[in-house]
């Protein structure tokens, strides 16, 4: 994991310094709410539905033991014991008072972490794959890129009032797990044919009120020169991007406008300016970042450990938490393992201050002290000797991490909703209880197999709704919760929007939508087909008139029953 150096603690220190100056002003009343917004918000703080929000980045997910005890700290003090993990790989606090927030900035930057940039129109935390530097199919680390791209974007002052919120993700592996197809910029870290290394680039992604997939603007960008490539994208869209209106302001809306081949033609002027310029990378700049990583030097260990093939054969709890919790490493004789934070009756993603310290202890022990947040709300240990994942079974499953239901129905993605939100049309959290309480079957869930349920309360599609197998999104119907249906998106490789299956639903109704979805795949399904390929293959019709139709008959039976 990346250590600060001198330089970074100094940034981070005076910006607490100087954002609780600022929220001292403003509880004196000597700066105005519209003065204050902008700095709150580029300091991570909302104003939620019923408290402030605090937002803390976590760049590409990662998280050290001793950050995670401050976690704890701060959420038995400041605010009701949990945090959230976010759709963005951060941490979120729902409860804190916005007093106390520059001391928990203070807290924060004394374990090397901070606020800065979690909201406003800026350049947000920068994303990747959850297993960078572990994964089995990884081609190019891309974390050291993140940091560069971090600290390039930290308080750059060119884009600090963008016409809105920015959002980059990087992937090096075989399979894209940090959905770059879903982001403003999106780089995939490939080699050319001589062997350098550089990046493809996809601009234009997002979801949201106007769901994108991102386009590709640049085959090959060498790393030297992949910064002046982001300066001039995000020229380009400084330029030109809407600033009149909010839901067009975005820079998928501009490079639709302009069209891809425009847009990239007025990227490629600009970055004829750009190129060897002063963001040009050199090796000695990137060897310094690389320095900064202090990541475990792992040995590689017998391919297969006799008491884990014992205890896999001997336990069926076990082995079900390894097959569905438990990923492949690059390095033979360790696995990663992904610590669920879907527990049913739990918020996806909420942890506790017990969990967020018993984390740390597992990580200590068992990990290098090393933890990651995924962007599908759970936390990863990266580096796990095999021969220890039971004990690491053990200890998490007496704290409630270990529901072995990693890439299964009840493993979902879920915004905050109306229960936090001021944004939100409705409610996402009861909703997701309620299908997890639908479903609380494991065996069951196996047979289903591999299905992806997301979540948003508004159009703002925190929960990434738009590319779940199955997608939920909460609407406002004469001042009603309702709940809209897609299926067919996915994210990855193939990243795709979901279809909209018909009229929205009722809250009450969301458990019985979810079960003829899956019924109507059960009866359909070939031999090892995936919902996904079902859907693909059958159409949505078919899930639509099997949906409405057994809501019809329900309906008709209750007004029988009331007659």
């Amino acid at each position: 994991m990346y250590k600060y150096d001198e330089y970074d603690q100094r940034l981070v220190d005076e910006r607490v310094a100087q954002f609780a100056d600022q929220t001292g002003r403003y509880l004196a009343g000597e700066l105005s709410e519209d003065e204050y917004r902008p700095l709150r918000l580029q300091n991570g703080v909302y104003i939620q539905r019923h408290a402030p929000m605090l937002r803390i980045a976590v760049p590409y997910g990662n998280l050290r033991a001793e950050q995670l005890r401050t976690l704890a700290h701060i959420a038995r003090t400041y605010d009701r014991g949990y945090g959230h993990v976010s759709t963005r790989q951060n941490i979120q606090f729902n409860w804190p008072r916005l007093e106390d927030v520059p001391e928990i900035l203070g807290l924060l930057a004394g374990v090397q972490m901070h606020a800065i940039q979690t909201s406003g129109n800026c350049i947000r935390n920068v994303t990747a794959d959850a297993f960078a530097g572990v994964a089995a199919d990884e081609r190019i680390d891309p974390r050291p890129w993140c940091e560069i791209l971090r600290q390039w974007s930290t308080f750059h002052p060119e884009f600090a009032y963008l016409p809105r919120k920015f959002k980059i993700a990087v992937n090096g592996a075989e399979e894209d797990r940090a959905v770059i197809r879903a982001h403003d910029i999106g780089l995939e870290l490939v080699r050319d044919a001589a062997g350098e290394t550089g990046f493809r680039v996809l601009v234009g992604g997002g979801l949201g009120r106007t769901p994108v997939i991102g386009e590709e603007v640049a085959v090959f960008v060498p790393w030297r020169q992949i910064l002046n490539y982001c300066e001039a994208i995000l020229r380009v869209y400084n330029l030109h991007g809407r600033r009149d209106n909010a839901y067009k302001a975005r820079i998928k809306i501009l490079v639709k406008a302009l069209g891809v081949p425009e847009f990239a033609r007025q990227v490629e002027a600009e970055f004829a300016h750009l190129k060897d310029g002063p963001s040009t990378l050199t090796e000695a700049e990137v060897a310094r970042v690389v320095g900064r990583f202090d990541d475990p030097v792992l040995a590689p260990l017998p391919p297969t450990d006799a008491a884990h093939e014992a205890r896999l054969a001997a336990d069926k709890a076990f082995a079900a938490w390894v097959r569905r919790n438990v990923r492949a490493h690059k390095v033979t004789g360790y696995a990663s393992v992904v610590l669920s934070l879907k527990k049913h009756g739990v918020a996806p993603g909420d942890v506790s201050a017990e969990q967020f310290e018993l984390v740390a202890d597992l990580a200590e022990e068992f990990a290098f002290g090393e933890i990651r947040s995924t962007h599908e709300q759970n936390l990863v240990l990266p580096s796990v000797r095999v021969a220890d994942l039971h004990a690491v079974w053990q200890r998490a499953r007496a704290a409630g991490l270990a529901t072995p239901n990693i890439g299964l129905l009840t493993d979902i993605i879920s915004c905050p909703g109306g229960d936090f939100c001021n944004l939100a049309n409705a409610k996402s959290i009861p909703i997701a209880n309620a299908i997890q309480a639908r479903f609380d079957d494991l065996d069951y869930l196996y047979d289903i197999g591999e299905i992806e349920l997301n979540i948003s309360g508004c159009m703002n599609a925190c929960g990434h709704h738009h590319v779940g197998h199955i997608g939920v999104l909460g609407v406002d119907k004469n001042g009603q919760e309702w709940y809209q249906v897609t299926i067919g998106g996915e994210q990855g490789n193939r990243t795709a929007l979901g279809k909209v299956i018909g009229p929205s639903f009722a809250a009450e109704e969301m458990p019985d939508v979810i079960t003829s979805l899956i019924n109507n795949y059960i009866d359909n399904r070939h031999d090892g087909e995936r919902f996904l390929d079902t859907v693909r293959r059958v159409g949505v019709e078919s899930f639509k008139t099997r949906v409405y139709a057994e809501r019809d008959a329900r309906q008709h039976a209750k007004e029988v029953i009331n007659a």
